[in-house]
């Protein structure tokens, strides 16, 4: 699949309020001004995990303005790269995009230490996306 310069990629859950907020935390820190990030969910919580906020704090990612958002029509359309993060059913299909499921455990009540290990799996699955899809700067 030929992505553009600079690649759109949807993170994709149910509530938002977790997975797809860590990815597209480390998205943003990592890929910089050579990626546009977003992140949705179909069925929207009201508020982020603090979990989630906590444990991206500690990497020294501040997610604590972000907000579940709904998924959009144009979010999907506009994005190269769609990875599905525990909707199965719910998570529409866009032809011509490029999908990714990863099976990542939902961080909703679960402990700060639990919290841990999901944020550091989502950023080890995010810097390979990274690295596959950015060509290096000279």
């Amino acid at each position: 699949m030929n992505l553009p310069e600079k690649p759109e990629i949807l993170f994709l859950c149910v509530h938002n309020a977790g997975r797809s907020q860590m990815a597209a935390g480390f998205a943003r820190r990592l890929g910089g001004e050579r990626v546009i990030v977003h992140s949705a969910g179909t069925a929207p919580g009201d508020e982020l995990n603090p979990a989630v906020v906590e444990a991206m704090a500690e990497k020294g990612i501040d997610i604590s303005d972000q907000t579940p958002q709904v998924l959009t029509d144009a979010m999907g359309r506009s994005s190269d790269v769609i990875i599905t993060m525990g909707c199965g059913d719910e998570c529409p299909f866009y032809p011509g995009k490029r999908y990714l499921d990863w099976e990542l455990t939902d961080p909703a009540g679960k402990s700060l230490d639990e919290v841990r290990a999901i944020r550091g799996d989502i950023e080890r699955h995010v810097v390979a996306l990274l690295d596959e899809l950015l060509v290096p700067t000279n």
